[in-house]
């Protein structure tokens, strides 16, 4: 059945919150970008990098400017997946167990340094990502949509951390690098901090119920059978590479169909092409594929390389 997609309602709408977001974080409008098409797609987003590029900056600008619940936690090796997912109390007035919710029961989570937590913490995150539902003592409670887990890591630093496992990896619909700006932004960024705090100023561009109104828009963006085939010749392609231990999985390929639906929905468009999909490869692919010869810890740079060179061997269909 198809879905009638007011796509250029999406592209305002998306271009209203670059704005807001773009008042505190300068210059990495392809980064906001991969984040808005995340949450377009209703995935979560990792982002991975050095301390002070503006991780957690990031986040607190897209939680601003969405009307909709927010929670930070950050993570440590103390932390308890009651912690996270609440606990049952006993009330001695009504002499009955009730249920005390964790941060998780929001609409926007913030899961500062994740891969601080032990891997019993990280992995209660597994039910709440997958199939937005807590289970605690038997019980299963709903979240409210949208849901959204935001987690930033530090790649370098070693001592007290646990990295995540593949299967919480591949929950994470996008892998973002922010980065370091350059110099004309870094001074702008400057020139913005200097006398005033400008996350004060961020306000909302959209509500959560517009959100969700527009993840189910940009599931109906007309996808050909020449690009499906294209994204599958793409996941293909990398469980056939000599030096790729572990290739993309079917979640994979799903993800990357959504994401390409997104991008082509912020950019006013009502069907997918073959640049919307090469867009979205490295931020939904660079996390789900293993580059032989380099362990278990994630060449982050060397899969991304990896990723470009194997778009450059699947032939691109010609736009219809």
């Amino acid at each position: 059945m198809s879905i009638n997609v007011n796509v250029s309602e999406i592209a305002k709408k998306c271009e209203s919150l670059r704005n807001e977001i773009g008042k505190v974080i300068v210059g990495k409008s392809e980064v906001i970008d991969n984040v808005l098409m995340s949450v377009l797609c209703g995935g979560h987003v990792l982002l991975e990098d050095v301390p002070g590029t503006g991780k957690t900056t990031l986040a607190k600008a897209l939680a601003k400017s969405i009307a909709c619940g927010y929670k930070r936690i950050q993570f440590t090796p103390d932390l308890l997946p009651s912690d996270l997912t609440g606990v049952h109390f006993y009330n001695q007035k009504e002499s009955e167990f009730v249920f005390r919710p964790g941060p998780v029961f929001t609409n926007i989570l913030l899961a500062d340094e994740i891969n601080r937590a032990t891997p019993r913490t990280q992995s209660s995150l597994l039910e709440c990502m997958e199939e937005r539902q807590v289970t605690v003592d038997g019980e299963t409670t709903a979240l409210s949509a949208p849901f959204l887990v935001i987690a930033t890591q530090n790649p370098l630093e070693l001592h007290g951390t646990f990295p995540l496992p593949e299967a919480q990896l591949d929950r994470f619909f996008v892998k973002i690098s922010v980065g370091y700006p350059d110099a004309a932004e870094e001074n702008l960024m400057l020139t913005r901090f200097q006398n005033d705090n400008p996350s004060e100023t961020v306000n909302a561009a959209c509500t959560g119920e517009e959100i969700i109104d527009m993840q189910n828009s940009v599931k109906g963006v007309h996808l050909s059978e020449s690009i499906r085939e294209y994204i599958v010749a793409i996941s293909e392609a990398t469980r056939a590479q000599s030096d790729i231990s572990l290739g993309v999985s079917p979640r994979g390929s799903l993800a990357l169909m959504r994401a390409s639906q997104a991008t082509a929905a912020m950019e006013g468009s009502e069907f997918v092409r073959p640049d919307d999909v090469q867009k979205c490869v490295v931020p939904v692919l660079s996390h789900r594929i293993i580059c032989k010869n380099i362990g278990m810890a994630r060449a982050t740079e060397l899969n991304r390389q990896r990723l470009l060179d194997v778009l450059s061997q699947v032939k691109v269909p010609l736009d219809e």
